[in-house]
């Protein structure tokens, strides 16, 4: 009966624990993802000295921070909070514990006295020897045996009883040492993001007087962009064109649907080896830190200046190389009026650009493959920022990179 109870009691307790410390480990990861992101906004938005300001750029930085600084407390509080529930439920479950234990060392003392007591009135022997026949004195002196067991299965009870009680002591002083590091990070990060809110309150300040300027300087780069973004399509289509033609005139392949390349057998088996990989991926860059999504977004500063992301904006490390996310063939190599390239790379149907490079490792025809090293990503004069800017089509339609890479 006590064996069955205590095993009860372990099954049930170590149950609990194993799904919370689960739970509580993937909350753990995501503060330490969140941790680890914090320390890359450090190092590729703010050590670097600029040489010259730009308080518009300078806010927007800060704003990554603040955000994700906020996205850090918040993973913070809620592990501090299952923590604290973690915490109650297990100070409930040693209470138990060590009524149960109380009780099991109340009814073995008893048992022990009156065993005593029985023993001082006469012996075991004299018991068996008393009896009125043989099979009386064989029921008796089973008895005998079955009463010494159960004191031997009692005590047992009451020693594995100890110990998960002295388990679940030390389980709780460790989850209490852990909640108080939270709590202490958490207070840090609160300080930190008062610290750079009023860096912020500054240089929204300083904004606010030049706002004239700040928006002309912005709508001009948009319209900048929307021209580059308009010519990259235009060469892309010229590209499709051209490959078909070329389809064509090498193997007599039929009409294709306008902008649309004809895929040999081998080409579209790559096209679904690549569709296959969608989610896993690998990023562009070995490191690096996404500072404008994917799609239309409002201008965080000036409301009703909808900015367009059609592609990821990469900032990374000085120095750092652009690598191909999967098998294919340099589709074009394409340089802007400032000098600054842009490869293209085709997966099939599919195509991936890897735009603002300072110099290439590969030209036009190349046969590359998954992570190879394609070119050398610009770093800014002014901003000190090495930024790779990176697209993904399927013929000429624009997709979501962050849906295809693999999550960070």
């Amino acid at each position: 009966m006590f064996n069955k109870i205590y095993i009860t009691i372990i099954v049930l307790l170590f149950g609990v624990l194993s799904v919370t410390a689960q739970t509580r480990k993937e909350l753990e990861s995501q503060r330490k993802k969140l941790k680890k992101e914090i320390e890359q906004v450090n190092k590729l938005l703010f050590n670097e000295k600029k040489k010259e300001k730009n308080t518009l750029e300078d806010l927007k930085d800060l704003n990554k921070k603040i955000e994700v600084r906020k996205q850090l407390v918040d993973a913070i509080n809620v592990e501090a909070t299952m923590l604290s529930k973690d915490i109650k439920n297990n100070q409930i479950a040693l209470d138990k514990l060590k009524e149960k234990l109380a009780k099991l060392k109340e009814d073995y003392a008893n048992m022990i006295l009156k065993s005593y007591k029985s023993r001082s009135k006469q012996s075991r022997l004299l018991f068996v020897l008393s009896s009125r026949n043989f099979y009386q004195a064989y029921k008796r002196l089973e008895y005998i045996k079955q009463y010494a067991s159960f004191r031997k299965k009692q005590g047992e009870a009451i020693i594995g009883q100890a110990e998960v009680v002295e388990s679940l002591k030390d389980s709780l002083l460790h989850q209490k040492e852990i909640k108080n590091k939270l709590i202490l990070a958490e207070k840090n990060q609160q300080e930190a993001i008062e610290l750079d809110k009023k860096k912020q309150e500054t240089l929204l300040t300083k904004i606010k007087r030049r706002e004239y300027k700040y928006k002309k300087s912005l709508k001009n780069k948009i319209s900048k962009e929307k021209r580059i973004v308009a010519k990259i399509d235009k060469i892309i289509r010229e590209e499709i064109a051209r490959a078909n033609r070329a389809a064509r005139a090498k193997a007599g392949a039929g009409k294709a649907k306008k902008n649309e390349f004809i895929l040999s057998p081998e080409a579209k088996a790559l096209a679904l080896k690549f569709e296959l990989n969608k989610g896993k991926l690998p990023w562009p860059v070995r490191e690096g830190l996404v500072v404008r999504k994917f799609g239309k977004q409002s201008h965080p500063t000036f409301p009703g200046i909808t900015i367009n992301g059609t592609g990821l904006h990469i900032v990374t490390s000085r120095g750092s190389d652009a690598e191909a996310i999967f098998n294919g063939k340099v589709l074009n190599v394409l340089v802007n009026s400032a000098g600054l390239k842009n490869i293209l790379v085709q997966h099939g149907n599919y195509i991936s650009s890897y735009n603002n490079l300072e110099n290439t490792y590969v030209k036009k025809e190349d046969i590359i493959t998954t992570g190879q090293k394609i070119g050398r990503i610009y770093t800014d004069k002014v901003s000190q920022k090495t930024k790779l800017v990176f697209v993904l089509f399927k013929n000429t339609t624009r997709l979501n990179p962050s849906s295809w890479i693999l999550k960070r």
